[in-house]
């Protein structure tokens, strides 16, 4: 992975599309979880889904390192 990315002359971190692939993944399955009624069964919610999006980044920038 490159450390970073030139995207129209501007230098971005090589994670930054990696994080934002993860916060739209996060995104729809925080919905599809919502609309299944399932957050009701849960002890803290905010706390679960920050738990799902630094599990789906870091899942993802593992995969990338290979």
């Amino acid at each position: 992975m490159p450390p970073e990315i030139e995207f129209y002359g501007v230098l971005m971190p090589g994670l930054l599309p990696v994080f934002l692939l993860s916060f739209a993944v996060m995104v729809l399955l925080d919905l599809a979880i919502g609309r299944a009624g399932l957050y009701r069964h849960l002890w803290h919610p905010s706390l679960f889904r920050f738990a799902l999006f630094v599990c789906l980044f870091g899942a993802a920038g593992l995969l990338l390192i290979r």
